[in-house]
C-alpha cells in the first residue's frame, strides 16, 4: 500500500453509484448510426433508409438495404426525436397528419430499430384520437449490395446483378459478385402482402389503443442465412448484442470523478468503446476495437493496438484479445500484392464480397510500418500492467516473429532505421498513422521520396526491443534481453545522431530515402517522447517545442505547425488535431517529468470535450482559439472513433500520474490537478484494472500491488 498524502478512501464515501449512459441525443438534421460488431446502419434522424446517399444498414462491409422508407396512407412521417439506447439501437418517434376532422394529429408511430447481423424495426402506432383510425402501412425496400468502400468514398459503383422476388415469406434480393461470396437479404413482417420492392399492409387501430409489428432482416452469404440477433420470442436484454455489452460494462471498473466534462466524457466512452469492439466468432473471447464509425468498422492493427494500449490501465482483457487476435493473423509469407512479410502485423482487415476493391486486391493488407513495433511494445505494457505471464506465454513466438520482421524487413537498407515504401500501386504511398498522400513533407512543402523513415516509428522500434527485452527475461531468456536493452539504446543514440535538429530544437518529422531530414515540426514528436526514444537532455525543448503557439491551438497539438509550407488547418493531416495524438504527446511530457505543460495540454483537451458534448471526434481543425473560440469541426470526421474514445481514459491517467508496474514491485498515483477535483477507480466485477485509487489535490492513496 502506497500514501502520497493525506487522503483516505473513507473521504469518498458520499459518492453515488455511476449512473448508466444514453448516447448523446442526435438533432433532427443529423443522421443516425447503430453500430454491433462489423455492422452498422446510417439513417436519417426520421429512421428513413434514403437511395442514393450514404445511408444503409451494412453487414461485413456491403450494404445490404439501400432504401428502407416507411409511409402510411401514402405520406411521410413527421420525425419528432430520437431516443437513443445502446449502441445497437434506438427508437424513432414521429407522427401523421391529421386524421380526417381532426384539429392536429392524433396518431403517433415508434420505430425501434435494432441492428447487428441482420435488423429487426419494431413498429408501434398508437392512435390517441377519439374513433378508430384506418391505415395503409408501405415499407419500401431496395438493396443494391455495394461496397462500403464504393458508398464511403461516393465512388461510380461498380452495379451488380440484383434478382429480387416478393412471395408469402416476404421480400428476397440476391446478388452474385464473379469469383466473390454471393450476398442475399430477406425481408418480412407478418400478416404483410409482399410485391416487389414493398411490405403492404391495411390496419385498423382503435381509439387511445395501439397496434404492433415486427420487421426483420435477415443476411445471407452464400445462401446461408445468418442467425438472427434479434430472435422475436427472446426479450432484448437476453440477445446476443445486449449480452455483450452487459459483459463489457462488467470489465469496466468504476470511476467517479468530480469534474464534470470529464465524468460525463468517461460514461461516453465507455459506451462508445463498447459499441466499437469486434471478434472473430471462432475466438468469441477475443474483443478487438474496430477504429470508427461508420465506415471504420473493421480491424485495423495500428488502432487497435494504440487504442488497447490507452486502456490497459482499465481494460487490460482488450489489450490480450487485441495482441491474441493480430497474432493469429501475423504474416507468415512474401506478397507484394498484400505486402504481407513473415512476422508483419496487418494493417487492415476486409470482409467485403468484392475484394477487388480492398487495398492491395486481398482481405487482408499488411501495409503498415508501425502495426508491428507497436504489438511488442503493446504486449510489453501488458506484462508490466499485470496481465499474468501465463496469458501471455503463446505470443512469445509472435513477438520473437515481430523483433525479426523489424530487423530483417523493416530496416530495408541496413542503416538501422525502419523505413516503408510500398510494394505495388494497389498499396497506401504513406504507412505511418498520417497515411495521407500528402502527409510527409519538408519545409519547402515537397513530399518525402521513399523510402520513409518516420521518427515515430524509431520510437515505436525503441519501445518494441526493450519491451521484448522485459519479455524475454520474463520468459527466462536473459542473454536476449540483455541484447535488446542493448540494441534499444544504440537505436536511441543513433536516432538523435540522424533526427535532431539544433537549430529548430527539435526533431525531424522523419528521412526520406536520400537520408535527407525533413525539417518541419510535427505531432509526431510527441510519440517519441510517449516511447521514451528522446534524450534526456533535450526533452525539455522538445516539450517547449510542443506546446509554442504554432503547435498549440488552445485545444490540442496541431499534427503540422502552422509555420511549415503545407499547414492547413482544416486538412486530414498537416495542421489538424488528432486528440490521441495530442493525448499521447501530453503522457510522453508527464514521462519525462514536465507535468505542468502534460495538465496545460490536457486542460485544452477538457475544454474540446466540453464543445463536443463529450465525444471528442477523430479529428478537429487546427485553428488558434484565439482566433476562433470553439473547435471548429472536420466534415468527415469519424465519431465515434476508437482513439479519440479512448482519450478521456488517458486524460484520467495522466491527471493521477498513474504507473503500474508489477515487475519492478507495484503501482503509484499523485495528487491530481485542482481542474480534475476528486478521483475514485474501483475494479470492476470482472477484475479489470489493476489498483483501486481514490486522489485529490493533497495525494493519492493506491491499494493493489504497489513499489
Amino acid at each position: 500500500m502506497e500514501l502520497n498524502g493525506a487522503i483516505r478512501p473513507e473521504q469518498f464515501d458520499d459518492y453515488e453509484a455511476r449512473p448508466g449512459s444514453i448516447g448523446p441525443v442526435p438533432r433532427l438534421d443529423q443522421t443516425v448510426t447503430f453500430v454491433e460488431g462489423a455492422s452498422f446502419c446510417v439513417c436519417e434522424a426520421n429512421g428513413e433508409i434514403v437511395p442514393d446517399r450514404a445511408d444503409g444498414l451494412f453487414v461485413r462491409d456491403t450494404r445490404l438495404i439501400s432504401r428502407w422508407q416507411l409511409r402510411i396512407d401514402g405520406k411521410d412521417i413527421e420525425p419528432l426525436s430520437v431516443i437513443p439506447g445502446e449502441p445497437f439501437e434506438g427508437r424513432f418517434i414521429g407522427r401523421i397528419p391529421a386524421r380526417p376532422g381532426a384539429v392536429e394529429p392524433t396518431v403517433l408511430v415508434e420505430r425501434h430499430r435494432m441492428v447487428g447481423d441482420g435488423m429487426r424495426e419494431d413498429i408501434v402506432i398508437t392512435n390517441y384520437g377519439v374513433e378508430p383510425a384506418g391505415l395503409d402501412l408501405s415499407l419500401h425496400v431496395e438493396a443494391d449490395f455495394a461496397d462500403l468502400f464504393e458508398v464511403k468514398d461516393r465512388r461510380s459503383m461498380l452495379r451488380v446483378s440484383v434478382e429480387s422476388s416478393a412471395d408469402q415469406a416476404g421480400l428476397h434480393f440476391r446478388a452474385e459478385h464473379p469469383g466473390a461470396e454471393h450476398r442475399g437479404v430477406r425481408i418480412t413482417l407478418p400478416g404483410a402482402d409482399a410485391v416487389p420492392g414493398c411490405l403492404h399492409t391495411r390496419v385498423v387501430v382503435p381509439e387511445h389503443g395501439t397496434w404492433q409489428g415486427s420487421v426483420e432482416v435477415v443476411p445471407l452469404i452464400s445462401g446461408t442465412e445468418l442467425a438472427e440477433p434479434f430472435p422475436l420470442d427472446r426479450p432484448l436484454t437476453s440477445t446476443g448484442p445486449a449480452l455483450r455489452m452487459k459483459g463489457w460494462r462488467a470489465a469496466i471498473p468504476a470511476i467517479q470523478v468530480d469534474n464534470p466534462v470529464l465524468a460525463r466524457a468517461l460514461a461516453t466512452s465507455e459506451r462508445d468503446l463498447g459499441a466499437l469492439r469486434i471478434n472473430d466468432p471462432e475466438h468469441p473471447d477475443d474483443d478487438v476495437v474496430a477504429a470508427g464509425a461508420p465506415w471504420f468498422m473493421a480491424l485495423f492493427g495500428r488502432d487497435s493496438l494504440i487504442t488497447s494500449s490507452l486502456m490497459l490501465p482499465f481494460v487490460p482483457s482488450l489489450a490480450l484479445g487485441t495482441l491474441r487476435t493480430l497474432a493469429r493473423l501475423q504474416g507468415t509469407r512474401e506478397s507484394l500484392l498484400s505486402e504481407e512479410q513473415p512476422g508483419r502485423i496487418l494493417h487492415e482487415v476486409r470482409l467485403g464480397a468484392d475484394l477487388s476493391l480492398a487495398l492491395g486486391g486481398q482481405s487482408v493488407y499488411y501495409g503498415s510500418i508501425d502495426s508491428t513495433p507497436l504489438f511488442v511494445m503493446v504486449a510489453g505494457q501488458a506484462l508490466h500492467w499485470g496481465v499474468p505471464l501465463s496469458n501471455l506465454a503463446h505470443l512469445h513466438a509472435g513477438v520473437d516473429a515481430a523483433l525479426d520482421w523489424i530487423d530483417r524487413y523493416g530496416d530495408r537498407d541496413g542503416d538501422g532505421f525502419v523505413e516503408y515504401q510500398r510494394s505495388t500501386d494497389r498499396g497506401l504511398p504513406n504507412q505511418g498513422w498520417k497515411d495521407s498522400g500528402d502527409s510527409v513533407s519538408d519545409e519547402n512543402g515537397r513530399l518525402a521520396e521513399p523510402p520513409i523513415a518516420l521518427a515515430e516509428v524509431q520510437g515505436y522500434c525503441y519501445a518494441a526491443k526493450k519491451a521484448g527485452a522485459d519479455l524475454a527475461e520474463a520468459f527466462g531468456h536473459p542473454d536476449h534481453a540483455a541484447s535488446l536493452r542493448s540494441e534499444a539504446e544504440a537505436l536511441k543514440q543513433r536516432f538523435h545522431e540522424a533526427f535532431w535538429l539544433p537549430e529548430e530544437g527539435f526533431y525531424a518529422m522523419a528521412l526520406d530515402g536520400h537520408k535527407r531530414p525533413m525539417r518541419v515540426s510535427s505531432s509526431n514528436i510527441g510519440h517519441c517522447m510517449w516511447t521514451g526514444i528522446v534524450k534526456d537532455e533535450v526533452a525539455g525543448a522538445v516539450v517547449d517545442r510542443l506546446v509554442a503557439p504554432d503547435m498549440f491551438t488552445g485545444f490540442g497539438i496541431r499534427t503540422l505547425s502552422s509555420e511549415a509550407m503545407r499547414y492547413n488547418p482544416a486538412s486530414y493531416h498537416n495542421g489538424s488535431v488528432w486528440p490521441h495524438d495530442t493525448v499521447l504527446a501530453a503522457a510522453g511530457m508527464t514521462r519525462y517529468g514536465a507535468r505542468k505543460d502534460a495538465t496545460h495540454v490536457v486542460d485544452g483537451l477538457l475544454d474540446a470535450l466540453d464543445a463536443f458534448a463529450g465525444r471528442l471526434p477523430e479529428l478537429f481543425c487546427g485553428f488558434a482559439r484565439s482566433d476562433k473560440p470553439v473547435p471548429v469541426p472536420y466534415p468527415t470526421s469519424c465519431s465515434p472513433q476508437a482513439w479519440a474514445a479512448a482519450t478521456p481514459f488517458e486524460i484520467l491517467r495522466i491527471s493521477l500520474d498513474l504507473e503500474a508496474d508489477v515487475l519492478a514491485g507495484g503501482a503509484r498515483a499523485a495528487a491530481v490537478p485542482a481542474s480534475i477535483g476528486r478521483v475514485r477507480v474501483r475494479r470492476g466485477p470482472q477484475g479489470s484494472t489493476l489498483v483501486d485509487v481514490d486522489a485529490d489535490q493533497t495525494g493519492a492513496f493506491v491499494v493493489g500491488p504497489q513499489r
